[in-house]
């Protein structure tokens, strides 16, 4: 069964959106570890970057997940009668 178009946008801001909060984390791993100044630069975007994508992250998934659900349930009706 191929995703319809809603459903792969979703997929790929769910992908997008995680990894580059993964990303961010990872960065601000390396940047504590190098004694970085975080008031400084693009630093207090990226320390605030993983706080507001992995929630968006969770929530696009719950919906992603229903979404999908809801198609197969519909498929497996249409297909029984």
């Amino acid at each position: 069964m191929p995703l319809d178009r809603t459903e792969r946008i979703i997929a790929f801001a769910v992908a997008s959106v995680g990894g580059i909060s993964i990303i961010a984390i990872v960065a601000v791993f390396v940047g504590r570890a190098a004694n970085a100044d975080f008031t400084n630069g693009a630093w207090p975007a990226v320390a605030m970057l993983p706080l507001v994508g992995l929630p968006i992250t969770l929530i696009a998934l719950i919906i992603f997940m229903i979404m999908t659900t809801v198609r197969r349930n519909r498929l497996a009706r249409d297909a029984g009668e």
